[in-house]
């Protein structure tokens, strides 16, 4: 048996864990975070942080009396983690999957691979102040950068939630130059945000992200009869269809995430298996 590289039970060195990404990339630790994430009492919870501040990290964590909860020092340094923004939103993006339970025990089989995306460069900073911002609806000025305008351009945004899209990662806000809400991806924010005051614009504000809209697909009607089968019953469609419910903001990330363009069908019906049923009544909630 391998011995383990880590001096601690795996169950509190997911605990240190914890403490680490929440401090870094929230900007607030406390005991609540690890009551909530494990089930432990606040008791137990307390020991775990005095005990990563005295044997762990000594110089990572400062209490600050106005948080009423621990702040990363100027002097934080990852010792548990990789310190990476990606290990922070893929911990918001598994927290409810069994998945998680075993990647978090570093269980690894010979007998299973899993593809992942590169890890966008997002600054710690800007995903605090992004966080922080969305728990107190604050308005933040940030400059932000684009494909179609790499110029860094400032923007008065006002986040209420984060987003992954399955590829990358993004927030939704309202955008005071535009006027409405848009979807910013966090890689491209540059420079240290400034937090400006409170906001009258939040969550329930954005019609698109409260509208909830059925997404249907289908089997390609150009597959043979038996071919259609094989997919229907790949997807779990009951009479050759599957109904998908999601917000209408993030109509476009779906399809996107089943591979399937709005504008475009594949000359090879096997390449394209599925289909959009309902196009007409999801093109008010495409990109263009």
């Amino acid at each position: 048996m391998t011995a383990s590289p880590w001096p601690y039970r795996w169950d509190l060195l997911q605990r240190y864990r914890l403490i680490e990404i929440v401090a870094l990339w929230e900007g607030r630790l406390t005991t609540n975070h690890l009551v909530d994430a494990f089930g432990i009492g606040r008791q137990q919870a307390s020991k775990d942080i005095n005990t990563y501040k005295r044997e762990i990290a000594p110089d990572n964590l400062e209490y600050d009396q106005q948080l009423k909860g621990y702040r990363p020092s100027p002097r934080f340094q990852p010792h548990l983690t990789c310190g990476t923004a990606d290990e922070y939103l893929q911990l918001l993006n598994r927290n409810r999957e069994l998945s998680s339970t075993f990647e978090a025990v570093n269980i690894k089989s010979a007998h299973t691979e899993v593809l992942s995306v590169p890890a966008r460069a997002i600054e710690p900073e800007v995903l605090r102040t992004i966080v922080a911002a969305a728990r107190y609806r604050q308005r933040i000025e940030v400059d932000y950068v684009s494909v179609s305008d790499p110029n860094r351009e400032g923007r008065i945004i006002t986040p209420h939630t984060l987003v992954y899209n399955g590829m990358r990662w993004h927030v939704r806000a309202w955008c005071e130059k535009h006027g409405d809400y848009r979807d910013f991806v966090l890689s491209r924010f540059r420079g240290s945000p400034e937090v400006l005051s409170g906001s009258e614009q939040g969550v329930e504000g954005d019609s698109l992200w409260n509208r909830w809209v059925t997404i249907r697909i289908r089997p390609d009607t150009r597959l043979t009869p038996e071919q259609r089968k094989v997919v229907a019953r790949d997807y779990g469609m009951r009479r050759n269809l599957l109904s998908l419910k999601t917000r209408a903001a993030l109509v476009q990330y779906a399809l996107k995430l089943m591979q399937l363009d709005p504008y475009t069908i594949d000359s090879d019906p096997r390449a394209q298996q599925i289909v959009i049923s309902n196009l007409a009544e999801l093109k008010p909630y495409l990109f263009g």
